[in-house]
């Protein structure tokens, strides 16, 4: 791999309606095992790429923006497509319209961002073995504690209120 060449991804949804690529590594990647995101998947966890929004462009179609409650209280918004209704990612309050929360299923190559963490592990399914090396909590965490210097740099640049 060229580590000079800045990695791209690129996915979509199930119809083909929606397509998207992403810029660059995203800043963290989470595997959420919390009862809100097995129900909102139908699935035994949520796997999400944080990214900046403005890495995250759109190559084809349009979004639908559906707000849904949230654990927090302080809700989401899924972006799906309009024809297969397909997630393709979700702002959550605390990041706003700056952070995407990527649904790496729907990348065409998904393989390529295994969790660097897996969260809510508490309500984990007790079938699901987590693989050793792989930081996994019982809830939630401090990001200073598990995230690369680069991606703290690169939220803090987000954070920094502009002029």
């Amino acid at each position: 791999m060229n580590l000079d060449k800045p990695q791209t991804y690129e996915g979509g949804c199930t119809c083909r309606a929606v397509r998207y690529w992403i810029a660059s590594r995203p800043l963290f990647v989470h595997c959420c095992h919390c009862r809100w995101c097995q129900r909102e998947s139908g699935a035994s966890f949520a796997l999400n790429a944080m990214i900046e929004a403005d890495r995250v462009e759109l190559l084809q179609g349009e979004v639908e923006g559906i707000d849904t409650p949230s654990h927090s209280g302080k809700g989401q918004k899924i972006s799906r497509c309009p024809r297969c209704h397909v997630a393709v990612w979700s702002n959550y309050a605390g990041g706003g319209d700056a952070v995407r929360f990527v649904r790496v299923g729907t990348l065409d190559e998904p393989d390529r961002l295994p969790p660097d963490i897996h969260i809510f592990t508490a309500s984990k399914q007790p079938w699901v073995v987590l693989r050793e090396g792989v930081p996994a909590v019982a809830e939630y965490y401090k990001a200073s504690l598990f995230w690369p210097k680069e991606s703290l740099e690169r939220r803090a640049a987000l954070l920094k209120p502009r002029a």
